[in-house]
């Protein structure tokens, strides 16, 4: 396993998928974490900014979505520089929301 992984992410994603109340099975839960890693790429996250995104993206599978809301999530998250970028973005979905 490489050292970028840190299973303890896709178990917490499984277990946020429970509480929920849509339990995922572990191939949906890997791709939503893989997804988070393939966006945060182009930088070195710490595990809390991935675990933050994985459980946006996870939250965006359970919702569904217009496709437009995760296509604008992941240009915003692909544009970030470094952790307090993709931080900001994701505190800025609730504003958003609030509005």
């Amino acid at each position: 396993m490489p050292t970028n992984e840190d299973p303890s992410i896709p178990d917490s994603l499984h277990q946020l998928a429970i509480q929920l109340g849509q339990p995922l099975d572990r191939a949906i839960i890997d791709s939503v974490y893989q997804h988070a890693q393939n966006l945060l790429s182009h930088i070195s996250p710490t595990p809390v900014t991935l675990a933050r995104v994985a459980g946006v993206l996870l939250v965006y599978h359970i919702q569904n979505p217009e496709a437009e809301e995760l296509k604008w999530f992941n240009a915003q998250i692909e544009q970030c520089v470094d952790d307090e970028e993709v931080e900001e973005s994701i505190e800025s979905l609730h504003r958003i929301d609030g509005l």
